[in-house]
């Protein structure tokens, strides 16, 4: 038998999961300025970009079910970034939105994308190129694990 594909080096996950442990550490100190997470970074970029949001989009959005989103928007509302509402047009739904501090506080982070490139020390056209490879392998990945649920 050959186990030459057992090896670590051999492994797509591994670089993935090292790599993605790294870059939320380089995002630490980053967030610690501004007293967020990394999780909840990435809700308020989707916020950013989309205020009244229902947090279902949130979840399609950043690939995480609501029993994960909803103690991490908890968190977020009871430091006052966020507040949860139930929708007009569907009572079952949660709309979540910011509040006037969630919307200062994407002024003072639009920093954080430049440090984090200068702290990675990757050059912008390296960064978009990983990028584009790995949305790629994510909606790869996403449409296999749609189809075999």
């Amino acid at each position: 038998m050959n186990y030459e594909s057992l090896k670590l080096e051999k492994q797509i996950c591994f670089p993935l999961y090292a790599s993605s442990r790294a870059v939320t550490a380089l995002y630490r100190p980053l967030l610690d300025e501004f007293d967020i997470t990394y999780p909840q970074y990435l809700v308020l970029l989707v916020l950013w970009e989309t205020d009244k949001i229902p947090l279902k989009e949130i979840g399609e959005k950043l690939f995480l079910d609501s029993g994960t989103l909803t103690p991490l928007l908890k968190k977020m509302e009871s430091s006052g970034l966020l507040t949860r509402d139930r929708s007009d047009q569907d009572e079952r739904s949660l709309v979540v939105s910011l509040t006037t501090k969630g919307k200062k506080l994407q002024k003072k982070a639009v920093c954080i994308p430049e440090r984090l490139l200068e702290e990675s020390g990757l050059t912008p056209e390296k960064v978009e190129g990983l990028k584009r490879d790995l949305d790629d392998l994510l909606i790869i990945l996403e449409q296999k694990l749609r189809n075999s649920a």
